[in-house]
C-alpha cells in the first residue's frame, strides 16, 4: 500500500479537493482527511489496473508496477485495502459535521462504485472485444473510469467548504469536463508521447485492441476536441469565486507531456 501510494504521481485529485475548498473560502486543514481519502481510492484502481487480467501493465510512474514489486496476490490486497480504509479516514475525521461527513462518504461511493469508476472499467474491458465503439460509448467510458473520481473530488472540497447545492452541481460539471479533456490528452500521450516522460510504456492503447479519441479521429482531431472541453471546463469555473489557480491548473493539465 505505501509503496504504491508514495510512487509520485501528479496528485490531481487531491489538489482538486484542497482548491475547491479554498476558492469557496473554506479552512483547507478540514479537507485532509478528504483528499488522502480520494488519493487512496485512485491509487487502488491503478494497482488493479496494472494486473494481468486487466490493462497488464508492469510499470507505473516509472517503478515497477505493485504485482510485479510484490505479486499478483498481494497487489490485489493491497487495492482492496486502498479501497476500504478511504471510508474508515473519512469516518473518523474530526473536523466535519456528522451530516458533511455522511454526504461525502455517499457521494465517494457513487463514483467509485458500479456507475463509476469500477462501472467504466466493465466497459472499458468489454470494448476490447469490440469493434463498433463510438464516440458516445468513449465519451459514456470516460465519464465513468475518469470523471467520476475527478468531479467528487471538486464535489468533496466544495461539502469542506460548507457549499450549497448549486456549487456542487457546476463543480461537479466542471470535473466531469476536466476528466474528459485528461483523457483524451491520455490518448494522445500514449501515441506521441514519451515513455521516460510518462513512466509507463506508450503504445499499449494499440497492443490492446484499445478504442480511443486518437484511433476514431486522430491526434489533430483528438487535440482539437480536447481544448473544445477544456474550454467548457474554464466556462464553469466562472461561476467559482477566487478560482485562478483552477483555471492555470486547467490550462496547465490539457498542455502536460506526462
Amino acid at each position: 500500500m505505501n509503496y504504491s501510494l508514495s510512487a509520485g504521481g501528479k496528485r490531481i485529485r487531491p489538489v482538486l479537493v484542497y482548491a475547491f475548498c479554498e476558492a469557496l473560502g473554506g479552512d483547507w486543514h478540514k479537507a485532509k482527511s478528504m483528499a488522502c481519502a480520494i488519493e487512496m481510492v485512485h491509487t487502488f484502481s491503478l494497482i488493479h489496473d496494472d494486473l494481468p487480467s486487466m490493462d497488464n501493465d508492469d510499470f507505473r510512474r516509472g517503478k515497477p508496477s505493485c504485482h510485479k514489486a510484490f505479486g499478483e496476490d498481494m497487489a490485489i490486497l493491497a487495492g482492496d485495502a486502498l479501497s476500504v480504509l478511504p471510508f474508515e479516514i473519512i469516518a473518523d475525521d474530526v473536523c466535519l459535521s456528522d451530516g458533511q461527513k455522511v454526504r461525502i462518504v455517499s457521494e465517494l461511493a457513487k463514483a467509485v462504485g458500479r456507475n463509476g469508476m469500477i462501472g467504466g472499467q466493465v466497459i472499458d474491458m468489454e470494448n476490447e472485444r469490440r469493434n463498433d465503439v463510438d464516440e458516445k460509448n468513449l465519451r459514456n467510458m470516460y465519464r465513468c473510469k475518469t470523471g467520476q473520481l475527478i468531479a467528487v473530488s471538486c464535489v468533496m472540497g466544495c461539502i469542506c467548504a460548507g457549499a450549497d447545492d448549486e456549487i456542487l452541481k457546476t463543480a461537479s460539471e466542471y470535473g466531469f469536463r476536466l476528466g474528459l479533456a485528461f483523457q483524451i490528452v491520455d490518448d494522445i500521450l500514449d501515441v506521441i508521447g514519451n515513455s521516460e516522460e510518462l513512466g509507463k510504456p506508450v503504445g499499449s492503447d494499440r497492443e490492446e485492441n484499445k478504442t480511443t479519441f486518437v484511433t476514431l479521429y486522430g491526434v489533430e482531431k483528438a487535440q482539437q476536441i480536447a481544448d473544445s472541453v477544456t474550454a467548457e471546463a474554464l466556462e464553469c469555473l466562472l461561476k467559482i469565486p477566487h478560482s485562478d489557480f483552477l483555471v492555470r491548473l486547467t490550462e496547465m493539465l490539457l498542455k502536460r507531456k506526462n
